[in-house]
């Protein structure tokens, strides 16, 4: 079940990243959503070392750091998976 989650929270997350990001990204579903996934995962480091994982009602700080995580990979990974069939 727990795979299930996240692949849940990796889609919802990536596709927020996706969406605060500027243009078009040519990446498909299943990379936003592992992108997502390692977006989830870092931020939620993230926000432990920060102590701000866990406040009263929602944790507005930790999922704006998955979403700024995820969109950094985004924007690392879109190059390299737009150049993939270009050959020089």
């Amino acid at each position: 079940m727990a795979i299930i989650w996240a692949i849940i929270a990796g889609l919802i997350i990536g596709l927020l990243a996706r969406l605060v990001l500027p243009g078009r990204q040519s990446i498909p579903l299943w990379l936003t959503i592992l992108l997502g996934i390692v977006g989830a995962i870092v931020g939620n480091a993230i926000a432990s070392g920060l102590d701000v994982e866990h406040t009263n009602g929602i944790d507005w700080i930790r999922h704006a750091l998955q979403i700024g995580v995820a969109a950094l990979a985004i924007i690392l990974v879109e190059p390299l998976y737009s150049r993939r069939g270009v050959r020089r």
